[in-house]
């Protein structure tokens, strides 16, 4: 078997992967906050991380790979969003409207995710369905002292653990606490000490808190670190093989999961190994709304820039560098897939034909098994290619090794142009039937408001929806935007 050796965080160094069980070689890695759309820079862990899953399932087998990434489905942000509907009209409680935006924004990061050919995890929990396991961790940690209630709050005592907090990010608590931007709520013991739990007020979503000293601390909700902690126990051990993430996350988010799982746990460790991605940068410069540089994954592909050349932008760079999103490296991409796609119609006796990556070039595992080095992998991809090319035989090794390899890391469908066909035809319907359907919205709208009957409303929206069209209901504006499963023959029978 192989040796597939990557970079551990923790370490500072590249190790060889030891999974403890390599019958289920177990990987967590952090997910959305599902409030809104996932932009570019969210993309980056989950292309990572899904090429590593690829890697795993090749060498130690497809049934032997346990994959979970989460989703926040509990938070500030989604919960003001669904405040702001419930105060432009729309029916229902607060608890089901965020039930409605989360269920909303978990298809939009399926569609989009899916768009840059990636696979689905394995499990994919939400954090509300775990609230009975964060509850329990916390007792546990209350009960071990390693925990307090004050005002409501539950709060990790992180001078319990202050010889092994830090480790992961290389800092001490003296240091962190010198330079602490964190909030000191008087009720904190330390200011480094963080929330487990926190109250919810009349019409936030909660739930019976964690006991301390034999009554509940009361009714709230978990804070963000806790959440990881539980889920990841509940879905692959105590401790597993690989913990992932951007590196944004390293401090404080994965520090405390570290600190609070091994302490509610006994044990020494939460995972073998810590991998971070670092960040993405937009024309030389980090994203930012104020410079105008921010955009979704969605943006790029309804601007026509295809999930694959996105992918192949991302592979480019080495996951451990800054990666830097320009319009030439997405020109110089497409140019590629083309160039490829094109070799199949004389390399291929039936250009249609699909590959599964099972067939996969020895170079390129070899590539991504030396610290996950997709950098190296795509530099391997032009070598098969020009092989393919010099080969005067239709459906070579070479160009099977080529395909197989292609669809290895993801590349399954190089016909690009006939994405840019889609959604050219897309916008053209768009513009031509969307107006009408946005002005009877609007009118049903102002009518159920009136009537506070918004049956009508829903129906069109549900309608909408199922034709492949985001609607997006703001207190002003009412905005349909045709989404990667845009169909306009359901459209066209909605007029």
């Amino acid at each position: 078997m192989v040796e597939i050796r990557l970079r551990n965080s923790r370490t500072r160094s590249v190790v060889p992967l030891e999974p403890l069980d390599p019958s289920n070689v177990r990987m967590y890695v952090c997910g959305p906050t599902v409030y809104d759309r996932a932009h570019l820079g969210n993309a980056r862990p989950v292309i990572v991380f899904d090429v590593l899953y690829r890697l795993l399932r090749h060498v130690y087998g497809p049934d032997h790979v346990t994959y979970v990434r989460n989703f926040t489905d509990v938070d500030d942000k989604i919960n003001a969003t669904a405040l702001a509907r419930k105060q432009a009209g729309a029916p229902g409680t607060l608890e089901e409207l965020i039930r409605e935006r989360t269920e909303e924004t978990i298809a939009w990061y399926h569609a989009d995710m899916d768009a840059l050919g990636n696979l689905r995890p394995d499990h994919e929990p939400r954090a509300t369905e775990y609230i009975a396991e964060m509850v329990a961790m916390i007792e546990s940690l209350i009960a071990g002292g390693h925990a307090y209630a004050a005002e409501g709050h539950a709060l990790f005592d992180v001078d319990s653990w202050r010889e092994n907090y830090g480790k992961l990010s290389g800092r001490s608590v003296d240091d962190m606490i010198a330079g602490a931007r964190v909030e000191v709520a008087p009720y904190k013991k330390n200011p480094m000490d963080f929330v487990l739990w926190k109250p919810s007020t009349e019409g936030e979503p909660g739930w019976d808190g964690p006991v301390w000293e034999g009554k509940s601390v009361g009714r709230g909700r978990p804070g963000w670190h806790i959440e990881c902690s539980a889920m990841a126990k509940a879905l692959l051990g105590e401790v597993f093989d690989i913990h992932g993430g951007g590196n944004d996350l390293l401090f404080p988010h994965h520090e405390n999961e570290i600190a609070q799982s091994c302490c509610a746990n006994h044990t020494d460790e939460m995972a073998r190994i810590w991998m971070h991605n670092e960040m993405l940068q937009v024309e030389g410069k980090k994203m930012s709304k104020s410079l105008g540089n921010f955009f979704t994954v969605r943006d790029l592909l309804d601007q026509g820039v295809p999930g694959e050349v996105i992918r192949f932008v991302m592979l480019s760079t080495h996951y451990s560098k800054p990666m830097d999103w320009t319009e030439r490296k997405a020109e110089e991409a497409k140019g590629h897939l083309r160039a490829w796609h094109r070799l199949k119609s004389h390399a291929l006796s039936d250009r249609k034909r699909t590959f599964t990556g099972e067939g996969v070039a020895s170079e390129i595992v070899e590539a991504l098994c030396d610290d996950l080095n997709t950098s190296l992998a795509v530099s391997r991809l032009f070598e098969l290619a020009l092989k393919a090319k010099r080969s005067d035989q239709v459906d070579s090794p070479e160009s099977i090794r080529l395909f197989e390899s292609l669809a290895f890391l993801g590349f399954g469908d190089l016909d690009i142009e006939r994405n840019n066909r889609r959604s050219e035809i897309a916008q053209a319907l768009m513009k031509k039937n969307l107006s009408d359907m946005k002005q009877r919205l609007e009118i049903a709208r102002n009518t159920a408001k009136e009537t506070k009957d918004f049956s009508a409303v829903d129906a069109l929206k549900a309608s909408l929806t199922a034709a492949g069209v985001e609607v997006r209901m703001s207190k002003e504006n009412v905005d349909l935007i045709a989404g990667p499963d845009f169909d306009p023959a359901k459209l066209e029978g909605l007029l």
